[in-house]
């Protein structure tokens, strides 16, 4: 098999294939034989048929058109590996292809649709904020400040109204096209966004016991107004214990509040050492994306990537035994906020790939046997050799080679990275500039 190709013009190759008269005489000899085997001929046993009689009976060119197809079918895989590339949609062949003939090389063309070749902004290490490498005091009260939390008690408020972060269950009448508010005990932290902005914001302030009507119009050009009244019929708030060396015996197990502090260092330490690897080349990655000199990503590659997030998805909740409906209803979410959510998440997915691989190509970076090999080796996989004969088979080892270049240039981007430390516990403690004297 010999195959030229064109250059890539509006994300589109044009490949001309060529396969040997021996391959072609091949593939129509074993057309006549499945012929032979599938169909009846009368006076003939099953497979003995010769070619006169199958082309008589199925018509001249009946053979000849499935070698076609069948030369075509067995060549593609190929294909895509001597080229190296990665189509974003199905191979288109030209539409008034000519058929293979006896003892003559076959030449067709075929268009692959490849995925947009975008550029970078600025091809400098990027950078990124990170969390602290070491533990520091303002996360570990933070950690202990969620611990104390799971101790937490509601007391009774009954000297003031409303307020941020409050818990409050509501009697909801319907006045006006708010049927799905309706409850007689709707239970409701404030601030939470369990319901409408002009709810929560219209309880605030009220007291056990008071009744009020809120209008409001939702947003939408066909948004009708909407009206309630609604009773308050508790109120109270989440009251968080104090930390006192009895509290951190009795409740969690240490001697006192100093061995309890200790114990939390040692965990965040361990999370840290699991998570801050990820969380760096995460960044390190979405930074690299917001360079991306490219509007909108192209549609059939974004379907690609979505089907791609989409079925890794599905893997993943079957191995917890769930299917997609039961994590729908488990997580309170339609479908169709899941669907647009994932499109949402292959979007910034596919601009993130795009962005390496402009990398890559500014640094020039090669995959070599040994880097194949590599791959397959750390796969885990039983049979290492067999898995990377079936990717071959399938046509599948440009995919292979692009995410290993995809995974060198993002270590190069993770090593080069502008790492600036902050410590997010403490920043949100911190006073804004100007409010202390």
């Amino acid at each position: 098999m010999n195959i030229t190709a064109s250059d890539v013009e509006n994300q589109q190759l044009t490949a001309t294939v060529t396969i040997p008269a021996a391959d072609v005489d091949a593939a129509i000899k074993q057309a006549y034989r499945d012929c032979a085997k599938k169909y009846r001929f009368p006076g003939f046993r099953p497979g003995k048929a010769p070619r006169p009689v199958i082309d008589n009976m199925l018509g001249k060119g009946f053979a000849h058109a499935q070698a076609t197809n069948d030369v075509i079918a067995a060549n593609e895989a190929a294909v895509l590996n001597e080229l190296d590339i990665v189509p974003v949609s199905d191979p288109h062949y030209q539409d008034d292809l000519d058929m293979v003939k006896d003892h003559e090389d076959y030449v067709y063309k075929v268009d692959f649709k490849l995925r947009p070749s975008a550029e970078l902004s600025s091809y400098d290490a990027v950078s990124i904020e990170m969390p602290p490498a070491e533990v520091t005091e303002s996360e570990i009260d933070a950690q202990i400040e969620m611990l104390l939390g799971y101790q937490a008690r509601f007391e009774d408020v009954e000297d003031r109204g409303i307020e941020q972060d409050d818990f409050v269950t509501l009697a909801i009448k319907d006045v006006k096209n708010a049927e799905d508010l309706a409850s007689e005990s709707r239970y409701v932290m404030v601030g939470s966004g369990s319901v409408p902005e002009a709810v929560d914001e219209g309880i605030r302030g009220m007291k056990k016991d008071e009744t009020k009507e809120i209008s409001w119009t939702p947003e939408g050009d066909d948004a009708e107004e909407k009206t309630v009244e609604v009773t308050v019929t508790s109120l109270k708030t989440r009251v968080v214990p104090e930390l006192t060396d009895e509290l951190a015996k009795d409740a969690f197990g240490f001697d006192d509040i100093a061995a309890m502090r200790d114990a939390v260092k040692i965990e965040i330490d361990q999370d840290k050492k699991a998570q801050l690897p990820g969380l760096k080349e995460n960044r390190a990655v979405a930074a690299l994306a917001e360079r991306l000199e490219l509007e909108e990503v192209d549609a059939d590659y974004a379907e690609t990537v979505f089907k791609e997030l989409g079925q890794t998805f599905l893997q993943n909740i079957a191995a917890r035994g769930m299917n997609l409906d039961q994590w729908l209803q488990a997580n309170r979410i339609t479908s169709e906020q899941f669907i647009a959510d994932l499109h949402h998440q292959a979007d910034d997915v596919a601009r993130e790939s795009l962005a390496l691989d402009a990398l890559a190509r500014h640094l020039e970076i090669e995959v070599t046997e040994e880097d194949v090999d590599k791959e397959f080796e750390n796969a885990g996989v039983e049979d290492a050799e067999a898995s990377k004969a079936s990717f071959i088979a399938e046509g599948r080892m440009p995919a292979v080679r692009d995410s290993i270049r995809r995974s060198k240039a993002c270590d190069w981007l993770v090593e080069n990275a502008q790492v600036t430390e902050v410590d997010q516990t403490a920043k949100t403690d911190e006073a804004p500039e100007g409010d202390a004297e």
